[in-house]
């Protein structure tokens, strides 16, 4: 007999591309020690029952103070581990100023030109030339 159980889908951590004026947040690592000063967008892991775009508007509350309405999903992702995919969603920030309230130690608006000029995490890089296309205006 054929075996039909079927692989779970990877649980998601989701990253907040926030976007406001022509600019990118960017958000610098202040733990765990192998990633503290590495930059990365805000976010975190969807629990159980929770959809991704509400993971994200939850994660950018509580980790940057801010409420945020989520726009669409970057193509790709990011195997981060075995049972666990980064997906990396723009948001449009709606109201609040970002602060560095967990996990991070530095917040920066990055316009296009700034877009290459932190020290981005790997998991991360693969949505810098959708960003770069998107804050071109292309």
């Amino acid at each position: 007999m054929e075996d039909e159980r079927r692989a779970e889908a990877p649980r998601v951590v989701v990253g907040g591309a926030v976007l406001d004026r022509g600019r990118v947040l960017a958000a610098r690592r202040s733990a765990p020690a192998e990633l503290a000063g590495r930059w990365e967008f805000p976010g975190g892991k969807a629990e159980p029952g929770e959809t991704v775009p509400q993971a994200l508007v939850r994660e950018l509350r509580e980790e940057l103070g801010v409420e945020a309405r989520v726009l669409a999903r970057i193509p790709g992702a990011w195997p981060v581990r075995a049972g666990l995919e980064l997906q990396i969603w723009t948001a449009e920030l709606l109201s609040g100023v970002p602060e560095p309230l967990e996990d991070h130690s530095e917040l920066r608006w990055l316009t296009l030109v700034e877009l290459h000029s932190v020290d981005w995490l790997e998991q991360d890089r693969f949505a810098l030339p959708y960003l770069a296309r998107l804050l071109a205006g292309r």
